[in-house]
């Protein structure tokens, strides 16, 4: 299919609080690319969660849009807002999807942009965490929860690490890591949980004898933290377990500027979703003030993934255009106020949208 024009039918999930605004302006800046890149017009695919939802099925997550998403390859996912539906309705629909449709690996780029202060300024790194299992109550089990209560005065939580989960992210992270700097650290806490973290990193271990072009070294979680704060710019491709991969990643998105800039692509072998990392903002809602950036540089992920799995370079150019365009955008001084500036989210968007045309 290599610059083959291709009809992409996306599914299109605008979520809570700045959701609607930020995919909206996702949404334009992949029209725009698509178009410069010579490929047929997306057909977007709206679907619903949220309070939306709430309000049209009495269920934040229903079964209308899970089934509906069997249908995509790829689709966009817009921040929620869980902590606000109603008490009996705490689901949290970002990891509902990700369990249903088999998304086990999670991709979190961080790297400092050019017009962005940066705690990390030569950051430049991936997080693969894996997404389906590890500490994470409302994936690690077939029925019921991975947390729990037996009596009102103990609570309890249950860890899964399989040998399964641990070799397939191992692949995606060793994979990506040919791509970039060819070093692949596994980050564990083999000195406290060696059973479970420790299979974890042994099995990475195991996987990496199939890449042997690849620099393959560990670290515990704790030191990786600091390590992170004190010379990020030694990293390359990190690879964890849920918990860790959800803790670190923010860590390394803060280092990089903002958690506002931080993208993400949840995927598995044959699907792909992006989602920013960052959340609802609710109290932003409305007021055109947030930062589309994540969103547009998640969806960047999403056509880059799409462009290797069709070998279409079409598709690369377009990812290729959207991540420029955001870069340079930020480079110009243009950007939202939680980065310092003075540019709505409507006119951040036009921005991009005018230098996705440029080379």
């Amino acid at each position: 299919m290599n610059g083959v024009k291709a009809n992409l039918r996306l599914g299109v999930i605008d979520g809570d609080g700045i959701g609607p605004e930020v995919v909206a302006a996702t949404r334009a800046v992949v029209d725009e690319a698509i178009g410069a890149a010579g490929l047929a017009p997306v057909e977007w695919v709206p679907l619903v969660i949220g309070h939306d939802a709430i309000a049209a099925f009495g269920n934040p997550l229903p079964e209308q849009t899970l089934t509906a998403l069997e249908d995509f390859d790829a689709w966009i996912l817009g921040p929620h807002d869980n902590a606000s539906y109603p008490s009996d309705m705490r689901v949290a629909p970002g990891g509902v999807i990700r369990k249903r449709l088999g998304l086990y690996a999670n991709i979190r780029p961080a790297a400092a942009f050019a017009g962005v202060r940066a705690m990390a300024p030569d950051i430049d790194l991936v997080i693969v965490r894996e997404n389906s299992e590890g500490f994470y109550a409302d994936r690690n089990m077939f029925a019921g929860s991975g947390e729990f209560r037996p009596t009102e005065d103990v609570a309890m939580a249950v860890a899964v690490i399989t040998r399964k989960a641990c070799e397939r992210i191992a692949h995606q992270a060793l994979r990506l890591a040919q791509g970039r700097r060819k070093r692949v650290t596994v980050v564990h806490k083999a000195n406290v949980l060696p059973m479970t973290t420790g299979l974890f990193r042994d099995v990475c271990y195991a996987v990496a004898e199939q890449y042997p072009d690849v620099t393959v070294d560990d670290e515990h979680v704790d030191a990786m933290a600091a390590h992170l704060v004190r010379s990020p710019a030694e990293y390359d491709v990190i690879v964890t377990e849920n918990l860790f991969g959800d803790i670190l990643s923010d860590l390394a998105g803060e280092l990089s500027g903002s958690l506002g800039m931080a993208a993400s692509l949840n995927c598995s072998d044959t699907r792909a979703m992006a989602q920013a990392v960052h959340g609802a903002a609710p109290g932003l809602a409305g007021h055109n003030r947030a930062n589309p950036a994540a969103l547009q540089l998640s969806a960047a992920m999403l056509l880059r993934w799409l462009a290797v799995r069709d070998d279409n370079s079409s598709l690369h150019d377009a990812a290729d255009r959207i991540t420029r365009a955001v870069a340079a955008t930020l480079a110009a001084g243009i950007a939202t106020a939680d980065l310092g500036g003075l540019a709505s989210t409507s006119e951040f968007t036009e921005q991009v949208r005018a230098r996705v045309h440029r080379r």
